[in-house]
Formats: structure tokens, sequence, C-alpha cells
């Protein structure tokens, strides 16, 4: 970094770390292609010194210990904290031997539409396993969790409606929300209070209309819940519906697997939870669930990503349901002991060095930086090092919020867990250096 750092002129040094992602949000331009080539140039320069730490690839079989290639398509080996396998199911033999015989039976692909012949026995099996781990009977899948989250809103809500938000939900629900009213109000994030005063104040207005509040179990972003409880009553005393999205805690966390939702003693009793597969169930797709079969079929034919998209496919519906039963066994329950273990010891590791981790203990281990410079100087050292981390900046989070985010396995080994600590560690020591060379050689 060093001898890289001292060749490079001013209008480098500015181009590729005076800027970020925030710099090229609203380009200008008549032409819409063109236009995108100032933030392709943008990403190039940052690749070309290892700056661009996105957009990576898995080289073997995603576990601890794995190999990863970068935009450059320089592949290293290391220790795995990218990616979200918080059981480590992925390479489960009961999985991995459902997808077989999945893909045995019905081949990989779904034949359309679930409103059509997209569903196979696979997948309505996989409804049933989904409705019984959250004690919600009625179960819609969608072919994403980004599907699933912006689906659920857009079933439901109307232009005349009114959607009350945590500011820091998904993306898939912010943007979901945008398509389906104009009529949107933020709280303060999992602040009860202030979501009880928006709703009394939109009730004192419009008596009429309905609303729909947006929350997370676990938000991915800071590693911390809301009280659920607080939430569902203040809907019920307002007579709004409550939407939680439960991607990042269900399977990992709670009695049974339940999530944040049953850690809170609240399963069955959430209006809309919907949720994702990705991350603890070893496959892809989403679902929405309730008690309410009217609110299934409509979600079906009024969620746009459920009528317009293909299906879950058998494959990835048989990869979920054995997750399930597993996530729902006495071998989930000793999964998730093991899972929080690692996650208390790597938490331990950083504040053992003075550095505390954001929120409080899940899968998410997130690593603050602040100053998106230094967390994209320390990304790259810590990718030298052997380790793989997600850098979150913006638009994520807010510029110069900058964190890693630490994906936690069941699978993990104390000794990985100790010797990424010492590898991040050393690699921001190393980056705080470059930061100051950078600056000293400023213009």
């Amino acid at each position: 970094m060093e001898a890289s750092v001292a060749k490079l002129s001013p209008e480098d040094r500015a181009r590729i770390l005076n800027q970020s992602l925030a710099h090229f949000r609203n380009p200008s331009g008549a032409d819409l292609i063109k236009r995108t080539e100032r933030f392709n140039a943008f990403i190039q320069s940052r690749a070309e010194f290892g700056l661009w730490p996105y957009s990576r690839a898995l080289e073997r079989a995603n576990g601890p210990l794995t190999a990863v290639s970068d935009i450059s398509a320089a592949a290293r080996e290391g220790i795995n904290f990218a990616a979200q396998d918080y059981l480590g199911l992925s390479r489960h033999a009961r999985v991995v031997e459902a997808g077989i015989e999945a893909m045995r039976q019905f081949g990989p692909h779904s034949a359309g539409s679930a409103v059509l012949l997209g569903n196979t026995k696979l997948s309505l099996e996989l409804e049933e396993h989904v409705a019984e781990l959250l004690g919600l009977e009625h179960v819609t899948l969608y072919p994403t969790g980004w599907a699933a989250g912006y689906g659920a809103i857009a079933a439901f809500v109307r232009p005349r409606d009114h959607v009350v938000m945590d500011y820091l939900c998904h993306a898939c629900l912010q943007q979901g929300a945008a398509s389906a009213t104009p009529q949107i109000r933020h709280f303060i994030h999992n602040d009860a209070e202030d979501l009880k005063a928006r709703l009394q104040s939109i009730r004192a207005k419009d008596a009429r209309n309905g609303i729909m509040v947006i929350t997370e179990g676990v938000f991915g972003m800071e590693s911390d819940a809301p009280d659920l409880a607080a939430f569902q009553e203040a809907c019920h005393a307002w007579g709004a519906t409550l939407l939680v999205d439960v991607a990042h805690d269900l399977g990992a966390m709670g009695p049974g697997g339940g999530g944040m939702i049953a850690a809170q003693g609240l399963a069955g009793k959430i209006d809309l939870v919907m949720g994702s597969f990705a991350k603890t169930f070893a496959s892809n797709g989403g679902f929405l669930a309730s008690h309410s079969p009217a609110a299934k079929q409509f979600a079906k034919y009024y969620g746009s990503p459920h009528m317009f998209s293909n299906a879950v496919s058998p494959v990835q519906a048989a990869v979920a349901t054995e997750a399930i039963r597993i996530v729902a066994s006495d071998e989930g329950e000793r999964l998730r002991a093991r899972l929080f273990d690692n996650v208390n010891a790597l938490r331990a590791g950083f504040a053992s060095e003075g550095i505390s981790a954001l929120g409080t203990p899940s899968p998410v281990v997130l690593v603050p930086f602040g100053n998106d410079k230094l967390a994209s100087l320390a990304t790259r050292r810590i990718a030298e090092s052997g380790v793989f981390v997600n850098l979150i900046e913006y638009p994520a989070v807010p510029v110069d919020h900058a964190r890693l985010s630490m994906q936690v396995m069941a699978s993990h080994e104390a000794a990985q867990i100790a010797e990424a600590v010492a590898r991040i560690l050393q690699a921001r020591r190393f980056a705080e250096q470059d930061l100051q060379l950078w600056r000293a050689s400023a213009p």
C-alpha cells in the first residue's frame, strides 16, 4: 500500500479515496447509459488498487474456510466471515441430499408462476413447514426474500393508505412502501413511543384507511431488535397492521428457531411475518405468513412478485424444508448454542482490544470503523491477510458510518475466530498508517 500511495498523483488520490457511492447516486445527462461511465471509471480505479471489495465470487463451496476471487479475478484462500449461512446448513449432508433428490425427481426448474403451474408438492410442503415454525397457518411463498418484502407491502397497501416504518428498514421494504403509497412516515429506530405518536397523529385525521407498520426482528445493519409486543399493542390500539421482517433471526435465534418473535414470547401473535430462506435455510426464496386465509389469497394475486415471477424451484424448496426440519430439532438447538458461543467469542475478542461491536449478540457482528476512507483501506488489508468480511458503507449506512459486517457460522472454530480478530486488528493499524500517509501526501 505504501508504494501505491506514494506513486499516486493528487488527482488519483482524490478520485479513488475522496469519492464514494454517494457521489454517483444521481447522475446527470440525457443519455441514460453514457452517464453511468463516470461510476464505472471510479470502480475500475478502486479495483486497480485493491479497494473495491464488492462483487466477489466463491471459488469453492462456502464454509468457514473457502477461496474467493475479487473483481480483478485474483483468488485468495482464507477464513470466511462474509457468508450468510448462520447454522452452517449449506453443507449439511441431509440438506445437500434433499437438493439432489429434488433434482432427480423434478429437475432444477419451476414450471412458471406459482399462480399458474410453478408450484410442486415440494413448495406446498415448504409452506406447511414455515407455518409450523412460525405458528401462523397461512403462508405465501415468493421467489426471493426481496420479493417477499416488496410484495407483502404492494399486496395490501393502496395509495390512500399509510405506511409507518422504522427508518432503518431494509431496502426491499422501503421500495415496496414507496411503490404502494405516497403516505409514508418513518419513526425513530426501535422507538415504540415515537411509533405511537405517529399512529395517533394519523388516526386523528384519517379513521377510514389502512395503516401498515413495518419493522424487523433483527436489523442487519445495527444488530438490534425492537420491543415487538409494544409495537403489536400499538397497532391494535390504533387500528394498524404490523409486518415484521425476520430474515436475519428466524432459524438462527429464539426457542425452536422461532427467531426474535419466539424469543419475546410472541410466536403466532404478530399480524404479518415475512422473511427469507437465504440466511439460515441454505436456499433462496421468501415467504409471508399470517393467520388469515384471505390474506394469503390476496398476497398471492396482488403481491406482484408472487404472480409475475417464476415460483421457488423444486431444489430451493426441498433444501429449505430440510433446513427447517433441522432448525426445529434438537440438533438445531445445539447448532444455535454453538453459533452464539462463536458470536460471543468474536464480540469478546474485539472488546478485549477496546472495540465494542454494535448492537446486541446476533449472527451479524458489526465492527465499527466510522470513517469511510479508513474502512476502505482496512478492508483491503483484511482481504490481503486472508480474512473475508463485508464492508458496509453508503448507501447501506450513512456516509462515514462504515462498519465491517461479520457473518458468524456455527461451524466456525475457536482458533479461526481468534485468528480473524488478530488479523483484522493488525489490518486496522496498518490502514491507519495508510490513511496518515494519504493525508500527508495530499495537495
